[in-house]
């Protein structure tokens, strides 16, 4: 199962993408969680990245394609994947686009053209995202960083949304609900995904 999850910061997508990782056991890669993880062991990434992070601004495209590269040809994603804060606009989308196709041609045994199974677009109003985000006490949570950042979502969310629903496979998440209401509304649709996809072979 090949999952990618979009939204605003606070909306979701971590908790949901960590909890269906850990029941499908295929990684969940969060482009948010690995650069603050290779910050916090100062790596060479890391320092290349953290005054974005610190900024609110966007990542550049060719630091977060090399991580998404190895992580998606890690033997651990051979089985399926949750990519999760990538792509954020639509240059990412035909980076991504390539990466897979890459991969796709590796793959022998690949039997579709499809890339990925499904893109979901969690929302949530700005005042529960804010609201999510100063309790998880980061210190680059600031409120200026979290308003920044949730602009800068919005300014590309808008292509993301048209370019996935031209694809025939995006589905809009409410995430103001409870985790459990979303986690079964997630898994709802993938399995409704799957039997389509198998009625078609």
């Amino acid at each position: 199962m090949r999952l990618i999850f979009l939204g605003v910061p606070g909306a979701g997508k971590s908790t949901q993408g960590a909890a269906l990782s850990s029941q499908w056991q295929i990684p969940h890669i969060s482009m948010d969680d690995i650069c603050r993880q290779e910050i916090a062991k100062e790596t060479s990434f890391g320092l290349k990245v953290k005054p974005y992070i610190e900024r609110g601004d966007l990542v550049p495209d060719d630091f977060l394609l090399n991580i998404i590269r190895q992580r998606l040809n890690h033997a651990s994603a051979q089985q399926g994947w949750i990519l999760d804060g990538f792509p954020g606009n639509l240059s990412q989308v035909k980076l991504l686009d390539q990466l897979l196709l890459g991969i796709q041609a590796k793959d022998h045994n690949a039997s579709s053209k499809q890339l990925y199974d499904q893109v979901f677009s969690f929302y949530v109003p700005i005042d529960i995202s804010l609201q999510r985000l100063l309790q998880r006490s980061r210190l680059d949570d600031t409120r200026d960083n979290i308003y920044k950042r949730i602009e800068i979502y919005h300014e590309h969310s808008a292509s993301l949304i048209q370019y996935y629903r031209q694809q025939n496979c995006l589905s809009m998440i409410n995430g103001d609900r409870s985790v459990e209401m979303v986690t079964q509304f997630l898994q709802d649709s993938v399995a409704k995904s799957y039997l389509t996809a198998n009625k078609k072979i």
